[in-house]
């Protein structure tokens, strides 16, 4: 899908209208979420203009005709990059947009020999996406009653 990826940027949030275009982006995916899987203390949603602000984490957002219409965020230390969030606008599910995100992160990562990212078990669609993409299952914890969270790990071969 490279007409999405050319539409990805880093995104300034000290900029408002961006950084409030990502929280309204970030509260739509992630209660969409919430409805899948059947929780919705998810840490997202507790988010503020604030706490965005203030996160280590590089935001990269993914443009369609002007509009954020999905994101994904990481952290990098070393030569482990750690996914933080993907988040996509429910009316945008399902075109490729979430797996255009991960592999431009793969692609532009420098120095990288583990990816690291975590998802509710029984978000299929989320599961699907890291599995398809070389990310294997590693630590499995309960976060609430019957709602299991899963690491993934993708280690790149040299």
């Amino acid at each position: 899908m490279s007409a999405v990826s050319e539409d990805i940027r880093l995104l300034d949030l000290s900029d408002q209208t961006e950084a409030l275009r990502l929280l309204a982006l970030q509260q739509a995916s992630y209660l969409s979420e919430a409805q899948v899987i059947g929780f919705s203390d998810i840490p997202p949603l507790r988010d503020t203009l604030s706490s965005l602000r203030e996160s280590p984490e590089s935001f990269y957002g993914c443009f369609r005709d002007g509009e954020l219409i999905a994101c994904i965020a990481y952290e990098q230390e070393r030569d482990i990059l750690t996914i933080c969030r993907m988040m996509v606008h429910p009316g945008s599910f399902r075109q490729g947009i979430a797996a255009a995100l991960l592999g431009f992160v793969e692609r532009q990562a420098s120095g990288v020999r583990e990816f690291h990212v975590s998802a509710v078990t029984t978000n299929e669609p989320a599961v699907r996406l890291y599995e398809k993409h070389g990310f294997k299952p590693t630590d499995l914890w309960e976060i609430a009653p019957g709602i299991q969270m899963a690491d993934y790990v993708k280690i790149v071969s040299d």
